[in-house]
């Protein structure tokens, strides 16, 4: 049976994005960097966001968990909490070296998850001011307009976008993907941006996209919004018949890996190439 919504519960994940961007703007220009790795930054200004996205879903649901990308110090005794029934995941900012390079594709990702069942969510994107939200069973809307995902059919027709793992060596799986792919379709693009790259497939911009390890909170929101656009998703693996791909196969949100399209036939390509 589907767990129930909270009531309002759409309406505040969205108001949570929304003020977590506006916060990375405000940011912009007077952060400082720290490095979790030699490609792996990040700023003051994923804290504060977090800070004031959590502020806002936890003041009207202090019920329920939360899941952040940063593990901020003050919140380190909550670790060994029993897990709430309801869970907010939060990316602050996803997007991070675009942000510090000031390349314009970064977001503010949150949605409510009870396990694997994505009930809201929201994905913000402060420098074209646009917000995507969706609630399971409600459609999927940008700035309250709705979307749906493209009829492109074929890989050849197809813009794709991947996302590849921060540290990425020349024999890995990424690259043999990225190299199987490159031949076959219209073009490909790495964004920096999971969320986008969800959001724009749920809104046309995009036909498809695969990755394959990423984490729950870069995810989350985007599945919800890309399954109620009509999206397709399934896991790596070529299907027998490609055009007989499902339409939706649910993910596991502790290790999201996946391959998503517009529509079943270019998904049951997709996985074919990829397999």
């Amino acid at each position: 049976m589907p767990t129930p919504i909270p009531d309002n519960a759409l309406n505040v994940c969205e108001a949570a994005a929304r003020a977590g961007g506006r916060v990375l703007l405000d940011w912009v220009g007077r952060f400082g960097v720290t490095h979790k790795g030699p490609r792996d930054v990040v700023t003051e200004a994923d804290f504060a966001s977090q800070r004031e996205i959590r502020r806002i879903l936890l003041d009207a649901f202090p019920e329920h968990g939360f899941v952040g990308e940063e593990a901020l110090p003050e919140h380190a005794a909550e670790a060994g909490r029993p897990a709430a029934p309801l869970r907010w995941l939060v990316d602050p900012l996803d997007g991070t070296s675009n942000y510090v390079h000031g390349f314009p594709a970064w977001c503010s990702s949150v949605a409510l998850a009870a396990g694997d069942e994505i009930l809201v969510g929201a994905i913000y994107d402060p420098t074209l001011d646009e917000c995507f939200t969706a609630e399971r069973g409600g459609g999927a809307f940008l700035d309250g307009r709705r979307i749906g995902v493209a009829g492109t059919a074929s890989l050849a027709e197809a813009l794709v976008a991947v996302s590849f793992p921060a540290h990425v060596d020349v024999a890995s799986t990424a690259v043999a993907d990225f190299l199987a792919v490159l031949p076959r379709a219209h073009s490909i693009r790495r964004t920096g941006s999971t969320a986008l790259n969800l959001a724009w497939l749920a809104c046309g911009r995009l036909d498809a996209f695969w990755v394959r390890r990423i984490a729950a909170w870069d995810v989350a929101a985007g599945l919800v919004i890309l399954r109620e656009a009509g999206g397709c998703l399934g896991g790596f693996g070529a299907a027998a018949d490609p055009t007989a791909a499902p339409e939706w196969v649910d993910v596991p949100l502790d290790h999201p890996a996946f391959v998503a399209a517009s529509t079943p036939a270019l998904l049951g390509e997709l996985r074919q190439v990829l397999a």
